[in-house]
C-alpha cells in the first residue's frame, strides 16, 4: 500500500481525510471517554485551514485507509498533528505504515513530537513500540489526560 501525498484543495481527498478523521476521532473518544476532542468537532473548512502536510496510506482502487498530518516546529522539529486510519482498516498494519515512513522517509533526522490519549491504548504502544519516548503526562481539559512523546534521531 503507497503512501502518497495528499492534497486538500482537491474536494474529494479532502472530504475523505475528513470522513476517516472523524470516525477515528470517535473511536478514541470512546477509548479515552473524552469527546471533546477538537478535530472530532471541526468542519472540513476547519481542517483544511490549518495549513498542515498530509500523506496517506492508499488501497488498491485508490481508497484511502490512513493519514499522517504534521507541521513544522521550531529548531527543525517536526509535530504530528494527527494520524489516523479508517476504523475499516483498524488492525491492519496502517498506521505503523504511515509512522515508519515518516520517521525513515519524510523526516529522518529530525525531532519528532506527538501527544495522544493516555488512555489510548493502541496508540500509546505504537508510539512506545516505534521509538518514541513517554514524556510527562498533561491535562488541557478537565477529564482528559493526554501522554506525550518525542522521538530525536541518534545524534540529536
Amino acid at each position: 500500500m503507497p503512501i502518497l501525498p495528499l492534497d486538500l484543495t482537491d474536494d474529494a481527498t479532502a472530504a475523505a481525510v475528513h470522513r476517516i478523521g472523524r470516525a477515528a476521532y470517535a473511536v478514541e473518544a470512546e477509548l479515552i471517554g473524552f469527546d471533546g476532542i477538537p478535530a472530532l468537532g471541526e468542519s472540513l473548512v476547519q481542517m483544511r485551514a490549518h495549513g498542515l502536510n498530509w500523506v496517506g496510506a492508499v488501497a488498491d482502487g485508490g481508497e484511502l485507509a490512513g493519514f499522517l498530518a504534521w507541521e513544522e516546529q521550531g529548531a527543525g522539529g517536526v509535530g504530528i498533528d494527527r494520524l489516523c486510519v479508517d476504523p475499516a482498516w483498524f488492525r491492519r498494519g496502517i498506521a505503523s505504515r504511515l509512522l515508519r515512513h515518516a520517521l525513515t522517509d519524510l523526516f529522518p533526522d529530525r525531532p519528532v513530537t506527538v501527544t495522544t490519549g493516555a488512555a489510548n491504548t493502541p496508540a500509546v504502544t505504537l508510539y512506545t513500540r516505534m521509538g518514541f519516548t513517554r514524556g510527562q503526562d498533561f491535562s488541557p481539559a478537565p477529564g482528559l489526560t493526554m501522554a506525550s512523546f518525542t522521538s530525536r534521531p541518534s545524534g540529536v
